[in-house]
């Protein structure tokens, strides 16, 4: 008996770490163990040592590559399988009890079902890996906006990255003790085989599996399988919003603060406008621009009925082609030092770079080939760089405030190469949520499939809402209760083209221009013109001293095309019918209002 004894023992898994006095959570890190095998488990406390440890095994078995210590201190390249660089929204799934909460907007399979096909995937699957538990707070520590998670993971660089984007560790894990709540994520690479990748979402109880991807909006599943996907149901129930949108504090020259809250969708500019640097003639007349955050908002009313927003991410996942001097200094300076690069070359010297950097040449592109122009790019073009938002020069103290910052305006937007002008302002709340609902963008590089097709994005929630558009578009129309004091809500298009094919508005900077005119609508002194589709600026509206503008780019930036928008509303009426009888008829009734006001 004692022998048997002596060999369970020795098949236990070995625990590092303090563990949980919390007995769920206890229960089911013991329930993983027995069903993935792994040979150790570990509590990660977030601390430096530990981090330190970690990063010096992933060096030495080649997970992390160092880079140039004195150009990029303290930062590394992965490497990820050449088959597994960006979402896979056609593998990622919402299993509910019934089939139209998750709704058409998601691809659905039952809870039985998948839990049934996700448990056969993790059956032995850490045998000889370690699994590491790792407690977060998506949110700062003590704000009673935030919402803590623990991911359970086989893959080193997911910590090294939860470490990066959320408040993770023993603070953390005090929290998810005291609350005794906590979403449930479980993760493993498995074999990196796309046949066998998946990534399910159970709201109803608060739990993501996600097996076979080691890339981060599949991995690191506190970003947006957990601020997104579950906390888009969470705040449904609990009467808030879990949004896919940027956050900026804009400062005019007498030391006011307006927030805004923008969502566009991957890949489009969010950082960019996050990090806005003010045009040299704004910057010295005394204009600040803040960052919050660069990708997910959480908002709900306060007691003054305004909303309150926090970032719950504590980094920057970012897309790094196209970020440049030019387009992004802020970013540039934010990932000089401390920083995990993921597909991108490297130059000569050991340093990273991707295609839209000034300086330096790539001797070995993304999958550590000879870098060759015929074998196509040198970084793969969603290469990304992870990076704490403390290190960013805009980054604004207030990110940390527990109560969230007042929202003045809320931005939607996306790539629209034709027929949206620079910025519109929606009527009232109602129009507002349509003007999102019919958000449309062209594809991009931050998912798989084809790049450039128009497809309608909700609020750029597309492949991050985790329940049915319909109940979704009721909710945020349920905020307009007559109690909440709303922010505006406008429609921007950076993306605008010319006959030639070339952008229209210079776009990075100069949107500062766009937004200081919504300012100025917030506050009740800038114009506009009441057009059917919304108040649109005259050229005179905003300040276009120093911009070189085209005739035709006059025209298609400030300019309304009714025929275009009839055709438009048409499109929008059919869209908004696909989602059934659940679709409020608030929306129906505010697309024929706009239909029949262009007749």
């Amino acid at each position: 008996m004692n022998a048997l004894v002596q060999d369970v023992d020795k098949r236990a898994p070995e625990v590092q770490g303090r563990g949980t006095t919390l007995e769920s959570l206890k229960q089911w890190v013991d329930q993983v163990a027995a069903l993935a095998r792994p040979a150790a488990i570990h509590w990660c406390d977030g601390s430096d040592a530990e981090n330190a440890a970690l990063v010096a095994k992933m060096e030495a078995d080649g997970t992390l590559i160092r880079l140039n210590e004195e150009t990029n201190p303290g930062s590394w390249l992965h490497r990820s399988h050449p088959d597994d660089v960006a979402r896979v929204e056609h593998l990622t799934f919402v299993c509910t009890s019934e089939q139209d909460d998750a709704g058409p907007n998601n691809h659905w399979m039952s809870p039985a079902d998948g839990h049934a096909q996700m448990d056969s995937l993790f059956e032995g699957c850490m045998e000889g890996r370690t699994m590491y538990v790792i407690p977060y707070c998506m949110g700062p520590i003590d704000s009673p906006i935030s919402r803590c998670g623990v991911e359970i993971t086989d893959s080193p660089y997911v910590v090294a990255n939860m470490r990066i984007m959320t408040r993770m560790g023993e603070a953390a894990l005090q929290r998810i003790e005291r609350e005794g709540t906590f979403v449930r994520g479980l993760h493993s690479t498995g074999e990196l085989d796309p046949n066998r990748r998946f990534i399910m979402h159970f709201p109803e109880e608060l739990t993501i599996k996600s097996y076979g991807s080691g890339y981060g909006g599949n991995a690191l599943l506190g970003k947006k399988c957990h601020a997104l996907r579950i906390a888009s149901h969470q705040a449904r129930q609990e009467g808030w919003l879990a949004e896919h949108m940027l956050i900026l504090g804009i400062e005019n020259p007498q030391g006011e603060t307006h927030y805004v809250a923008a969502a566009f969708p991957s890949a489009c500019g969010k950082t960019n406008l996050a990090m806005l640097i003010p045009p040299e003639g704004y910057r010295e007349k005394g204009w600040k621009v803040w960052t919050i955050g660069d990708d997910i908002c959480w908002m709900r009313p306060g007691p003054d009925g305004r909303l309150y927003a926090i970032n719950p991410e504590a980094g920057f996942f970012g897309v790094a082609p196209g970020t440049s001097a030019k387009s992004n200094p802020n970013a540039l300076a934010t990932i000089a030092k401390n920083t995990i690069f993921t597909n991108v070359g490297v130059t000569a010297d050991d340093g990273p770079w991707w295609e839209g950097l000034d300086d330096g040449q790539p001797v070995t592109d993304w999958r550590g080939n000879a870098y060759d122009a015929a074998n196509g790019p040198a970084a793969h073009p969603n290469a990304r760089f992870t990076v704490s938002a403390k290190q960013c020069p805009s980054y604004s103290e207030h990110a940390e405030d527990p109560t969230g910052v007042p929202i003045s305006a809320i931005v939607f937007g996306g790539r629209r190469a034709s027929l949206v002008p620079l910025v519109f302002e929606a009527r009232d709340w109602t129009h507002g949520v349509l003007v999102g609902a019919a958000m449309g963008s062209e594809t991009t590089a931050a998912a798989t499939g084809a790049v450039g097709v128009m497809r309608r994005d909700p609020m750029a929630m597309k492949p991050f809402c985790g329940y049915n558009f319909a109940d979704y578009f009721a909710h945020w129309l349920s905020f307009d209760n007559g109690r909440n004091k709303l922010p505006k809500v406008f429609h921007v298009n950076w993306f605008r083209k010319g006959d030639d094919g070339k952008f229209l508005w210079p776009g990075f900077g100069d949107n500062l221009r766009v937004l200081e005119w919504m300012i100025g609508r917030v506050e009740g002194r800038a114009d506009a013109v009441e057009t059917p589709i919304g108040a649109l600026p005259r050229e005179q509206d905003l300040d276009l001293e120093g911009v070189q503008l085209s005739g035709e780019a006059r025209e298609k930036l400030f300019g309304f095309d009714r025929d275009g928008w009839r055709a438009e509303l048409v499109s929008i009426g059919d869209y908004l019918r696909e989602y059934g009888p659940r679709m409020p008829q608030a929306l129906h009734d505010e697309q024929a209002r706009i239909a029949a006001s262009l007749d």
